[in-house]
């Protein structure tokens, strides 16, 4: 059975005492959690220590996760944080490849896939994000555009280390927008991805979650996780929310 999966990547937001206080509404909220759901957060770098110190403290379900990570492994890379660093201060996964990374700061898939053979060497397990764009989807190229992401990625890896990855699936055109796939279209996609994963890994498609991250929200996220090959999310937005978040994690 596949593992059922919330992500929540805060990303360029909170105050280290904001961002506290969020993983302590969330630890405490998920304590009371029936749902076999694993809880992930993924603050920003500067509050990864402490509240992986506070998680440690509260015996917390939730697992703690970086939003991005050095395409090298130690050097001189001013400014850049490495697999080892993350896994030491306590990370348990790392995501990698968010349309906000390619798109802003030009990360190509052949960075990515150094990022996330460093991230496995390292223990930790990459959320790897793969999507189109609006104009992507007009010329309907949307299926070439995400089977591209994981040819040239995902199937360069060895089969016990595609075991330890998840897949997150972002239609780039509903990230902020405020449009929402539908979730026909999110579990039209998230079956193809399931399909090209399996041409390569035919014993493992099965096996590995994929998560919607376009805009879901409470009102949403039941009819999303109803689809038989959506396992999850990973929540911009509605993840700064602790009552919202936790909503989310309630749809299963």
């Amino acid at each position: 059975m596949r593992k059922k999966i919330v992500a929540g990547n805060w990303k360029m937001n909170t105050s280290i005492a904001e961002g506290t206080l969020l993983a302590k509404q969330i630890s405490f909220l998920t304590k009371e959690l029936e749902a076999n759901v694993e809880v992930i957060i993924a603050p920003p770098f500067t509050h990864l220590a402490g509240i992986s110190s506070l998680l440690k403290q509260e015996a917390s379900k939730v697992s703690l996760s970086a939003q991005n990570c050095a395409d090298q492994l130690s050097g001189a890379y001013t400014g850049e944080v490495s697999v080892k660093m993350l896994e030491d201060i306590g990370c348990k996964y790392v995501i990698i490849g968010h349309s906000e990374r390619r798109e802003y700061y030009g990360e190509t898939n052949a960075i990515l896939l150094k990022k996330i053979e460093l991230a496995l060497s390292a223990g930790l397990s990459p959320i790897y994000c793969v999507g189109e764009k609006l104009n992507e989807r007009e010329e309907n190229r949307h299926f070439e555009v995400v089977a591209e992401q994981i040819k040239e990625v995902l199937y360069m890896l060895k089969g016990f280390d595609m075991n330890r990855v998840v897949v997150a699936y972002e239609p780039v055109w509903a990230i902020g927008t405020g449009k929402t796939a539908t979730s026909d279209q999110a579990e039209e996609m998230h079956a193809y991805i399931r399909r090209v994963i399996g041409n390569k890994f035919p014993t493992l498609a099965d096996e590995i979650s994929i998560l919607y991250g376009g805009s879901c929200k409470p009102s949403n996220a039941v009819e999303l996780f109803g689809k038989e090959n959506v396992d999850g999310g990973l929540i911009g937005g509605a993840s700064l929310s602790a009552q919202d978040f936790i909503a989310i994690i309630k749809s299963f």
